[in-house]
């Protein structure tokens, strides 16, 4: 199952990749840096429709909310209110905290929403804790049964 990252930040992007790597979750992993990166790669669109960069169907996304050009919120709606796309089980992993951004995120249609962790060993246990309720417990649609 593709895992797609959603998180324009840099060092986020590699703290994340470690924190798979520290779980030995070995699913493939696409980053992108903003909503708008995320909609064609979704879409198999522009630089995503190259052989090999295809991102069609992930199995989840990991969403941060403050992104450029396209934020997270706005990402989200479109991809839930996409009948292609709102299946996916979209994840928000953001640094915020406020209230609002979890009833307007949970409005939207996001399957669970967390705050970054401050440190890395916490983020090591979010990701595994995502890797054994996402890939390992939950049937999505159109994954086979073990």
């Amino acid at each position: 199952m593709t895992i797609i990252v959603a998180d324009d930040d840099s060092d986020d992007r590699m703290l994340i990749e470690d924190a798979f790597q520290e779980s030995r979750l070995s699913n493939p992993i696409i980053y992108v840096e903003n909503g708008e990166q995320l909609l064609h790669c979704l879409r198999g669109e522009g630089k995503f429709a190259e052989p090999g960069k295809n991102c069609r169907n992930p199995g989840l996304i990991l969403l941060d909310l403050n992104m450029p050009k396209m934020d997270g919120r706005t990402a989200l709606a479109h991809i839930k209110a996409d009948p292609e796309l709102r299946r996916i089980p979209v994840i928000v992993l953001t640094t915020s905290k406020a209230e609002e951004d979890v009833f307007r995120t949970y409005d939207l249609g996001v399957n669970s929403f967390i705050t970054k962790p401050v440190s890395f060993e916490a983020l090591v246990d979010v990701v595994r804790t995502l890797n054994h309720y996402w890939i390992e417990i939950v049937q999505l649609p159109g994954a086979q049964a073990a």
